[in-house]
């Protein structure tokens, strides 16, 4: 089995420095996160934020690992996530709707859950 720890560095440096997404928007998502999480504990409370956070992040995290798996540890073409090799080095298309939508269903269905069972 691989070392747990070097997997999380290999993902974290895959997603400094991936071009499926611009820079800017890679960086702007962190603040829309933040700002949605903090609006979200303004109007709905502690309760409701942790639950919807907590399970839109497991979430993600099991979407992130699907493509991890999927893509081979991002090394070849799955769905939208589209992988060619130009002069020796792997080329990444922006990532496509199949990605996105798994994030949107993800953060519905945290929404039904944290407004509705509990």
């Amino acid at each position: 089995m691989a070392n747990p720890f070097k997997e999380i560095r290999d993902d974290f440096s895959f997603i400094k420095s991936h071009t499926l997404q611009p820079q800017w928007y890679k960086i702007l998502k962190v603040f829309l996160i933040l700002g949605y999480l903090g609006a979200h504990l303004f109007f709905y409370g502690a309760r409701k934020t942790l639950i919807f956070s907590g399970l839109f992040f497991i979430l993600s995290f099991l979407v992130h690992m699907l493509y991890r798996i999927k893509t081979k540890k991002f090394t070849s073409s799955w769905l939208d996530f589209i992988v060619t090799e130009k002069n020796g080095q792997l080329v990444y298309e922006r990532i496509g709707i199949y990605y996105y939508s798994l994030i949107l269903f993800n953060i519905v269905l945290s929404l039904i859950v944290a407004h509705t069972v509990f």
